[in-house]
């Protein structure tokens, strides 16, 4: 990690233009790990939440807050589109991220974290775990994927 590098987090509404643009490279690179073009179909609901990853004041990576279908995981939120660009990687940006995230989640009445991710994003899966998320039961769209993998915390 540099140590000049300052990392801060902010939140971001939707039509922001480097939120917007990390959307779109987070996608790019889902397709470029998974070409048969499941990631084109995910959408973020209505209501998801933003926040952006700052490094040295330029926008590195994003990540999304959504409400969890409340019968199916009662006082949890989803994680989504947890990404970092290929240049900021290796300064903690991704780690603020999730920390500013169960903050926010918390704030909110949350009492616990879920999340996907895929078997061909093992950076992802070792953020997780490094983190104190533990693999749990398939979930979503993607719950009969032999691809996916789902991570969840309690806060």
């Amino acid at each position: 990690m540099r140590e000049t590098a300052v990392v801060e987090v902010v939140p971001a509404e939707r039509g922001d233009t480097r939120l917007e643009a990390l959307l779109g490279e987070a996608v790019a690179e889902l397709l470029r790990r998974y070409p048969d073009g499941s990631a084109e179909e995910y959408h973020l609901a209505p209501g998801t939440r933003f926040l952006l990853g700052l490094l040295d004041g330029e926008a590195a990576g994003c990540i999304a807050q959504s409400d969890a279908d409340p019968v199916e995981f009662t006082g949890g939120v989803d994680m989504k589109r947890v990404f970092v660009r290929e240049g900021a990687r290796g300064h903690g940006v991704a780690r603020r991220m999730v920390a500013a995230f169960e903050d926010l989640a918390r704030e909110r009445g949350a009492r616990r974290v879920r999340l996907e991710t895929g078997t061909k994003q093992p950076e992802a899966v070792a953020l997780y775990t490094a983190l104190g998320y533990e693999r749990i039961e398939p979930f979503g769209q993607w719950a009969d994927s032999p691809l996916c993998l789902c991570f969840g915390k309690e806060l």
